[in-house]
């Protein structure tokens, strides 16, 4: 038998494998990670220019230490890096206080005591004068803590840190199936090649399913956009300091998301689940070009909750969320099986979370507990 290549192979290197890679090197483990395209790359599920970051998560209530953890991890990365990674703007929560939106955030606020601030519809209206339509019945939660994460620079920065420590990072190379053998993995290749290792990490973001395809995920095509005042005078009145990263809830139950002006001008937004009407596609499909049909049920909701900007976009792309069932992510290893474990399925609200995702990944690959509740999001819930 042939020595393995590595102890642990990372299968791709989005954001939460290219975090993984960075904490099994910083652990001290001999990993590799590949993947089909450079670092950064917008194919996938980790660009756009930049991630919301928040620890006051109302999906779920064990998000919150998960969130906590990625927050000093970021702040770890940057300083490993020697970059500007994590920009904290504060964020805002937006709706109906008894929505969603307000009322699971405050929940949250309350059971992790986290430090928020509570504003009724007229401190709302006074505070941030460019949201128009809150009515008396509506409420916000300020979190000083939320930001924005680099998203493409963050993604490159894990990379580069963690081949600094001595991992490998092979790209150009797709990965067409994992077999799991006698005393570890083997990590076939399209060029005909494979690698074994002790262990595999699938992070493949978009390309798990056809990977693994007894995990149930789903991946949903979601259009980015980003949009100018429609007044050019007006750009200096929607910063970062007037529309600070936010999520709003509208009465009709659809959330729209979003910041300010960050950089060249424009304000980048985007509308949950795009109003019920998102649609499948396969990771390798050419469905990534953006028409009118794509941004109009946002615009028509920005008319009312964000007025005065161009409502056509001044740039669109595609997005790939995968999607599970329950909308949490799957991390740990299928049956117990400690030769594979599983990092994906971000569902939307993932990349925030990536820094403790990839510290999870590394406790898991050493046999240590991880520091923060993962039974959630084992694969084998459903």
């Amino acid at each position: 038998m042939r020595s393995p290549d590595a102890e642990v192979v990372v299968v791709g290197l989005g954001v939460f494998g290219a975090a993984a890679l960075w904490q099994l090197a910083a652990a001290g483990v001999n990993a590799v990670g590949v993947d089909q395209f450079t670092p950064g790359h917008g194919f996938g599920s980790s660009h756009g220019g930049t991630r919301m970051f928040r620890t006051a998560c109302l999906e779920h209530p064990d998000l919150v230490p998960l969130a906590r953890r990625s927050g000093q991890l970021w702040q770890e990365l940057a300083l490993a890096a020697g970059e500007n990674l994590f920009e904290p703007t504060g964020g805002v929560l937006i709706g109906p206080r008894a929505g969603h939106v307000v009322a699971g955030t405050v929940a949250a606020a309350r059971r992790h005591g986290l430090d928020v601030e509570v504003w009724n519809a007229a401190e709302v209206r006074d505070r941030l004068p460019r949201h128009a339509g809150i009515g008396d019945h509506h409420a916000a939660v300020w979190e000083p803590a939320a930001g924005l994460i680099a998203a493409e620079a963050a993604v490159r920065a894990a990379v580069r840190v963690a081949v600094g420590l001595g991992a490998r990072a092979l790209t150009g190379t797709r990965v067409t199936r994992i077999e799991l053998v006698a005393g570890g993995a083997l990590v076939h290749t399209a060029d005909g090649g494979a690698l074994r290792a002790g262990r595999v990490v699938v992070a493949a973001g978009a390309w798990l399913p056809t990977l693994l395809p007894a995990i149930p995920l789903r991946v949903l095509r979601v259009p980015i956009t980003w949009f100018r005042p429609g007044d050019p005078a007006d750009a200096d009145r929607y910063g970062l300091a007037d529309v600070p990263v936010f999520i709003r809830e509208l009465d009709d139950g659809t959330c729209v998301w979003g910041h300010g002006v960050h950089s060249g001008g424009e304000l980048k937004l985007g509308l949950e689940d795009h109003g019920g009407l998102l649609r499948e596609m396969g990771p390798d499909g050419d469905d990534r070009q953006v028409t009118a049909a794509d941004w109009a049920p946002l615009v028509r909701r920005l008319g009312v909750a964000l007025p005065g900007l161009d409502p056509v976009p001044s740039r669109a792309a595609v997005c790939m969320y995968p999607m599970t069932p329950d909308r949490q992510f799957v991390l740990g290893s299928p049956g117990d099986d400690t030769r594979l474990i599983v990092a994906g399925g971000d569902s939307g609200h993932g990349f925030k979370h990536a820094t403790g995702v990839g510290e999870v990944v590394a406790d898991l690959v050493r046999g240590a507990p991880p520091p923060v509740p993962v039974a959630f999001m084992h694969p084998d819930r459903w």
